[in-house]
């Protein structure tokens, strides 16, 4: 039986550990050669994070969990792919432009982007710096328009092209995540715009929210379980807790719904969000429209006029604002 992306070349960036890892290794098995990556030998992950911050338990599962694009792309090699390493920064243009021309050297096309490189962490509006807010947002949104920006003119060469900018479900905004849920929802505008732009010449733009493990889960999410309990002298409901490790398994589970959205089938879709677990769920998210209107065409509005039409003919007398649930579940 022929394998769904033989003859295929795909470039997953980030791909050296978590999400990215297991989308390159099953793109690979599904015949696609891959380039994989990330910034630098060991991993970002590993200079982050260090066995004296966390328990003997949460390092073990991070050692386990870590890697960099070498490792993913032996593993490839060793199951019979082919895949080819390339370290670097993709936010960098130089190095994007480097990135996307050594695939088309060694082998001639490239016909699936995955653009999975980011920054991973949490912050505030008053708790974070200009060097967090650029941490979490310039390699996600810069490096994913600088690979479309140099990969493109390829695929229209070819006459095809499967794009998934990997988003996350915070991208309709997460308390205390401002930089993350603004990069994520970047990355859906981006996505959005895109595939718009695209489709009359064979490539399709998607966006995934995915969930799968990664060493920044197995850390922070730990220790924000620990932090429940301490906060609130109880552990979090176990039946929640076991739902959020299914949802956070091997990430190579995420690699069918990857696999086929990147195949010939897959022409007809584009343009569209979708939250996908290693549990096995794939969600669809409507894509934003207009639902009401005012307008008053003889002159301007005054204050009070808009007082009492925004309440009762365009938010209506039920409204309560989403800013007031203080989360985006």
């Amino acid at each position: 039986m022929e394998k769904s992306l033989a003859g295929k070349v795909a470039i997953v960036t980030g791909s050296g550990q978590g999400i990215g890892k297991g989308i390159a290794i099953y793109l690979a098995r599904e015949g696609a050669k891959v380039m994989t990556n990330n910034r630098k030998p060991n991993g970002e992950s590993a200079q982050k994070y260090h066995k004296e911050d966390m328990p003997e338990e949460d390092w073990k599962e991070f050692i386990q969990l870590k890697g960099d694009a070498g490792m993913t792309a032996e593993i490839i090699n060793q199951e019979g792919g082919e895949a080819l390493p390339f370290y670097g920064d993709v936010s960098d243009w130089d190095t994007a432009e480097r990135m996307v021309q050594t695939a088309i050297d060694k082998w001639g096309r490239i016909d699936i982007l995955i653009n999975n490189a980011a920054g991973l962490g949490k912050g505030s509006l008053l708790d974070l710096t200009e060097d967090d807010w650029n941490y979490l947002t310039v390699s996600r949104n810069k490096g994913a328009f600088q690979l479309m920006h140099f990969a493109i003119p390829h695929m229209i060469k070819e006459g095809f092209g499967r794009i998934i900018n990997i988003s996350s479900d915070a991208w309709v905004g997460l308390a205390d995540n401002d930089a993350y849920s603004c990069s994520t929802a970047g990355m859906v505008g981006l996505t959005w715009a895109s595939a718009k732009e695209l489709y009359r010449h064979g490539i399709t733009v998607n966006a995934f929210c995915p969930q799968g493990a990664s060493p920044a889960h197995a850390v922070e999410y730990k220790k924000m379980v620990r932090n429940v309990e301490k906060i609130t002298g109880k552990a979090p409901d176990p039946k929640i807790l076991a739902m959020v490790e299914a949802d956070h398994a091997d990430p190579i589970r995420l690699g069918p719904i990857t696999a086929f959205i990147c195949t010939e089938d897959a022409a007809y879709i584009s343009g569209s969000v979708f939250s996908v677990t290693a549990a096995g769920k794939i969600s669809l998210y409507s894509n934003p429209k207009q639902v009401k209107q005012i307008w008053k065409k003889e002159s301007l509005w005054t204050v009070d006029e808009l007082k009492k039409a925004m309440k009762e003919e365009l938010l209506g007398t039920e409204y309560i604002s989403d800013a007031s649930k203080n989360s985006w579940s």
